[in-house]
């Protein structure tokens, strides 16, 4: 699960960089557009990517646990709530706001992947994780 935590790592920067409280970063435009542009960009080159990866943990996971099952089913459906959150953001009137929320809601989701998911599948499918490859 080293390569999903490092992605998460690098989308976690993403994520304080969208707010609208953002810090400034050196070389990260602060301009509302430049920052849509960069979302854009890391959804197709690492998101999309990531959840592929993530799909394939779910799918190697699933059936083994009831809690991972259950847990599955809710990261799932919070991916399909990101997924529109972004899918949005094309035609929205309120650009800077719906980042906002979007880096909100998708902060804490890796904080739960990291801090609650991947925690339950190393206590219950020890077994199934030694047998993962996400690269």
């Amino acid at each position: 699960m080293v390569p999903l935590s490092h992605e998460h790592k690098r989308l976690l920067f993403v994520c304080r960089y969208l707010k609208i409280n953002a810090a400034p970063y050196e070389g990260f435009p602060l301009e509302t557009q430049a920052k849509f542009e960069y979302v854009v960009r890391i959804f197709q080159e690492v998101m999309v990517p990531h959840i592929q990866k993530e799909d394939h943990l779910f799918d190697t996971c699933a059936g083994h646990h009831p809690l991972v099952d259950a847990a599955i089913a809710e990261l799932q459906q919070e991916h399909h709530i990101i997924s529109r959150m972004y899918a949005a953001l094309a035609d929205s009137a309120r650009l800077e706001e719906d980042m906002d929320a979007l880096a909100t809601s998708l902060e804490a989701h890796i904080r739960k992947e990291e801090r609650e998911f991947f925690e339950l599948l190393q206590r219950e499918l020890p077994e199934v994780l030694n047998n993962l490859k996400l690269d």
